[in-house]
């Protein structure tokens, strides 16, 4: 499970070797809207040479591009997965995939027709996750990018990635580089929502996302305890000590806690 997602312009030289040294899980190396049009050659040859020498994922260019075509031609074999841009239909996932079968996909979603065929997008070939591009949805909804007008937005991608049984989705960079609490607040949004994991664009983001994204030891100690009890019960629903009642379902969500824990560890 990944908990921190860092873009780096696939321009910056130096950007592109520091990256690696700010502790998140994954590494996103962009091509798309970090790169001015007329770079983007350079860009692709920077990314395949970083590549040669670092696991990292690829955010290419908008799908059906003759910019896209040619980053999959240059750098998907080599990416350890693609995120795809303003994705807005299965058959546009298909279109990727079939130029660099194989490679894991994680669509984003960042308008209303591609909220709207987002459960077909997330059974598409190759896709292993959903990510949200809030600016851009909101821009095209004509909403704010704030909490609220993108709930509905959120529960949907959090629904269609169930459905289609893969990985949670990604939640959206936020943009307050210096603003601390609202990224954590941002975070906490949106794991408690179903999300797992947050895009971040700076480095000093990674540490507070991490954080948030990891279960906490003393809530991961007492899931063990609760199942521990339930299991000495027969399964039977109790009430523990401290009086919380344990039925099926509250004994499930502890055991997908301790599975989590073990899987961020």
């Amino acid at each position: 499970m990944l908990r921190s997602h860092l873009y780096a312009p696939g321009t910056s030289e130096r950007m592109l070797t520091r990256v690696f040294e700010a502790g998140a899980d994954a590494v996103i190396l962009d091509l798309e809207d970090a790169v001015p049009p007329e770079q983007k050659d350079r860009a692709r040859a920077l990314v395949a040479e970083t590549l040669a020498g670092h696991s990292a994922w690829v955010r290419v260019n908008a799908v059906g591009t003759v910019a896209c075509a040619r980053d999959l031609e240059v750098v998907g074999g080599l990416a350890a997965g693609l995120r795809v841009p303003k994705v807005e239909t299965p058959a546009q996932v298909a279109w990727v995939a079939e130029r660099a079968p194989g490679i894991p996909i994680v669509c984003i979603i960042e308008s209303a027709r591609g909220l709207a065929a987002v459960e077909g997008i997330a059974t598409a070939p190759q896709v292993c996750g959903l990510a949200l591009g809030a600016t851009d949805l909101a821009v095209d909804l004509g909403a704010d990018d704030g909490q609220l007008p993108l709930l509905h937005a959120r529960s949907r991608l959090v629904m269609a990635a169930r459905l289609a049984g893969i990985d949670p989705p990604i939640d959206s960079v936020h943009r307050g580089l210096d603003d601390t609490a609202g990224l954590r607040d941002a975070a906490e949004h949106a794991r408690g929502l179903g999300f797992f994991g947050k895009s971040a664009v700076h480095p000093r983001q990674v540490a507070v996302i991490n954080a948030v994204f990891t279960p906490r030891p003393d809530d991961v100690e007492r899931a063990r305890a609760l199942l521990a009890a339930f299991a000495a019960g027969g399964g039977a629903a109790l009430r523990l000590p401290e009086g919380e009642f344990v039925d099926v379902a509250v004994a499930e969500r502890a055991r997908r806690l301790v599975a989590l824990a073990e899987r961020v560890a």
